[in-house]
Formats: structure tokens, C-alpha cells, sequence
């Protein structure tokens, strides 16, 4: 009984959260605070203890994942107001005849949606999935879906992206194997959640035909503001986009060929970072993309700056997710519930695609539900051996996917791009990402089950 009572206040203080996002429509960076306060005061902790470990959970969180997440948007805004990522498209989408268009464009989408937000990416390559679809013939959502599919899926399972980063810190788990790892389940996920979906979801006449007008008329004028910049060769995009993470691998790979202590193990260790593996991809991205398309220093300079903002709301809800994680913590429910989990005998990875998934379905905020569920599942996965801590940020960021519906802003993205009906939405883009949950759940367990990581 007394076990019972402890799970009231980490209970209450998730359903504060729940009520304070989806019902009050408070800022999630907000609501994480009030509920990170709210758990330490009503289970017993002095008010200045509770604002010790909120911010020491907040600032252990943001010395690395907001490194990460504000190098990768400028490293996103260089590739996208370059020109890179329309060429990286451009080169993917002629690559076959018309009927192999929507899977180069679910892999153009995959790569390009590397470094940068969602939000912003999908926002770009609208207007190309617009042309593509009119030149080709090919229906909208056809090309649509694969494009949005291929960004999900980087958003959901890649590192820089804020939820699988987050979850990585907290877990400590090893960027180049969360990496490697990732792509295993990342490939098979885009194709079948990209144009095979699509394919059957238009088949099917769950959608009615739609025309190329309206929503999508302001991006035009911004793609045609852009077209006197030289154009860039494909390696240059490519080059950019694929040097985190092929430097992040390069580590991983390189532990298990060099002597410990090594000089080339030392460089590895340091150019394998996520951190200084980005700060050295913007650093190359800003002569090979920036300087090479035309673009003054001075304009370089600006469009920097620009890029940060789009990330800076999403690193404040990081940190104060990770105050929220510290609380839990605090709190011992992780123990409680590891000592539960062991004797149900209950997997520390379902568990977190669990957490992750109900916490999304309540919050609408991927990131939201990645920071709580790791923070509740991370004491159990230190209690039980066996458990990969690169599985379980894959696990949680996987759940995070579930159900996007009315409370979260990329439903609505998707719905006013495509000029859908709510009903329209559901059936596409709630169906789309739901999939795309459940194809990492599996994923994860078949990796784990094969003894991978």
C-alpha cells in the first residue's frame, strides 16, 4: 500500500502536464516547469531543494543537447537557403520514370531532413513535392506522403533531432551506435511508411483528389527569391548532410580497431562527438554550401542568426524536460518501478515505447513525451542487464511517433499544406506516423532479440 501511495504525486504531476498543454494550452516550457515543481512539492522537498535539482537536471541536459540542436539548425538553414537540399531532391527525384518518384523523394526527404527541424524542412520541400507532382503526374500525396515520411523519420530516430539526442544524454547512450543503429531501422521504416503507404492510401480513394493552389503559393515566391544563386554540385549537399553522422560512426567503428589510448583513437573520440562533429560539418558547410552559392559573409553571418530561432523554444522544453527528469528521479519513483518491472518481468525497451507513446497521445509533444519517459525508464534500464541504452533511445523516440492528432502542431502542418480536412488528416498523416511508431517498436525488438548493441 505504501508502494501505491508513492506513485501519487509523479501521477498527479503527469496529469498536471497533460492538462496544462492539451487543456490550457499553456507553452510546454512552461508547463514542464509548473509540473517539475508542483512533483518536488507536494512529495515532501523543500522549495529550494526542488529549484536545485530542476535546475541542475535542466543545465546537465542543455550542456550538450542544445550544443547539439542549435549547430544542426545552422548546419539545416545553410543546406536549405543554399540551394543544397533542392539539389539533393532535384538529383534524387530524376534519378528513375515516374513511378520510382516517390521513394527517391522519401530518400531525398531522409537525407535532407538530417540536420535540420521538421518543421522547417517539410516547409521548404513542399513546393518541390507541388512541382514534382505537376510535372510528373504523379498524385500529390503521393510524392507528399514519401516526403513527409522520410522527415518524420529522421525527426523521430536521428541524431541531431532534440528527442532521440535527449534521450541519448539521458540514457548514455554512444551517438555513433544510437547512429548506426538508427539507419538499420530508419531505411525499412521510410519505405514502408513512405511509398508503399502512399501508394495504398491513394489506391485505397481514402483521400479525395486535391489541386497544386493556395497554402502553398507564399513558398513559391520564397523558392523564386532564391533562384539567383549558382547552383551547387550534388557532392556538396551530400557532403554536408553525411559528415555527422559518418564521423559519429567513424568513432564507434574505430573503438573496436585501435589501442586504447591511441593517438587516432583520440582523434576519433574528438572528431566523433556529436557536438564537434556538427560545429566541423558548419564549419565546412559554410565555404563549400555558403560562400560557393553566391552568398556574402555578411549574409552568412544573418542567415546563421535566422537559423537558431526556429530551435531556440525547442531547446528551452529540452532543458526543462531534463529538470523534469531530474525531479522523477528525486523522487525514487524509477526505483519503485524497476522493482515492479523485474518482477512482472516486463522489457525496459516496451516499457519506454509504452510511456513514450501515451505521454505523446496526451501532450501532442514528441519531445515532451521522450523527456518524461526517459526520465521514468532510465533507473530501470541501469537495474537490468542486458538492455543496449542505443535501443532504448530508439525505443522511447519511437513511441514518441504515436498518434500525432489536433494538439500537435505538425498534424495541423500537414493538414493546411495539403489542403486536407481534419477527417483527411487522420486517415493520412495520423495513420503515417502511427505506422511508423509501431514499424520502430518492432525494429527495436528484433535488434534486441538478434543481441545487437
Amino acid at each position: 500500500m505504501h508502494d501505491l501511495i508513492r506513485l501519487i504525486p509523479p501521477l498527479l504531476s503527469i496529469a498536471l502536464l497533460v492538462v496544462l498543454i492539451a487543456a490550457l494550452k499553456l507553452h510546454p516550457f512552461l508547463a514542464l516547469i509548473l509540473s517539475s515543481g508542483f512533483l518536488g512539492l507536494i512529495s515532501g522537498m523543500a522549495p529550494a531543494t526542488v529549484i536545485t535539482i530542476f535546475e541542475r537536471g535542466f543545465g546537465g541536459i542543455l550542456s550538450t543537447t542544445g550544443l547539439v540542436v542549435g549547430l544542426g539548425s545552422m548546419l539545416g538553414g545553410l543546406l536549405l537557403e543554399s540551394g543544397g537540399a533542392d539539389r539533393i531532391a532535384s538529383a534524387f527525384t530524376s534519378l528513375g520514370p515516374a513511378r520510382t518518384i516517390p521513394l527517391t523523394m522519401c530518400a531525398a526527404a531522409l537525407l535532407i531532413g538530417l540536420p535540420h527541424l521538421f518543421d522547417v524542412s517539410f516547409v521548404m520541400l513542399v513546393p518541390l513535392v507541388y512541382t514534382v507532382a505537376q510535372r510528373s503526374g504523379v498524385p500529390l500525396l503521393k510524392v507528399g506522403l514519401p516526403m513527409a515520411a522520410g522527415l518524420y523519420v529522421s525527426h523521430g530516430l536521428l541524431p541531431p533531432h532534440p528527442a532521440p539526442t535527449l534521450a541519448m544524454s539521458v540514457y548514455h547512450a554512444d551517438a555513433g551506435a544510437t547512429v548506426l543503429f538508427g539507419l538499420l531501422i530508419a531505411l525499412p521504416m521510410a519505405v514502408l511508411s513512405g511509398p508503399i503507404f502512399a501508394a495504398a492510401v491513394v489506391r485505397g480513394r481514402m483521400l479525395a483528389p486535391m489541386g497544386p493552389d493556395g497554402a502553398v503559393t507564399p513558398l513559391f515566391a520564397t523558392q523564386a527569391a532564391r533562384e539567383d544563386r549558382r547552383i551547387l554540385g550534388l557532392a556538396s549537399g551530400l557532403l554536408t548532410v553525411l559528415l555527422p553522422p559518418g564521423l559519429m560512426m567513424l568513432r564507434s567503428f574505430g573503438r573496436g580497431l585501435l589501442a586504447p589510448g591511441s593517438t587516432g583513437l583520440v582523434i576519433l573520440d574528438s572528431i566523433g562527438d556529436p557536438v564537434v562533429s556538427l560545429l566541423i560539418a558548419v564549419l565546412v558547410a559554410i565555404p563549400v554550401l555558403g560562400l560557393r552559392s553566391g552568398m556574402a559573409p555578411a549574409q552568412i553571418q544573418k542567415l546563421l542568426g535566422r537559423s537558431l530561432l526556429p530551435a531556440a523554444g525547442i531547446i528551452l522544453i529540452l532543458g526543462a524536460g531534463g529538470g523534469f527528469k531530474d525531479m522523477f528521479v528525486a523522487t525514487k519513483l524509477g526505483d519503485l518501478i524497476a522493482h515492479w518491472a523485474q518482477a512482472w518481468q516486463i522489457s525496459p525497451l516496451l516499457l519506454a515505447w509504452c510511456t513514450a507513446a501515451l505521454i505523446r497521445i496526451a501532450v501532442g509533444s514528441a519531445t515532451v513525451a521522450t523527456a518524461t519517459a526517459a526520465g521514468i525508464v532510465a533507473p530501470i534500464a541501469a537495474a537490468t542487464a542486458g538492455v543496449s541504452p542505443e535501443l532504448l533511445v530508439l525505443a522511447t523516440s519511437s513511441g514518441a511517433l504515436m498518434l500525432s492528432h489536433v494538439n500537435d502542431s505538425g498534424f495541423w502542418l500537414f493538414k493546411e499544406y495539403f489542403q486536407l480536412t481534419v477527417q483527411q488528416t487522420l486517415r493520412s498523416w495520423t495513420l503515417l506516423v502511427s505506422f511508423q511508431s509501431l514499424i520502430g517498436l518492432v525494429g527495436v525488438m528484433i535488434l534486441h532479440a538478434l543481441g545487437v548493441g
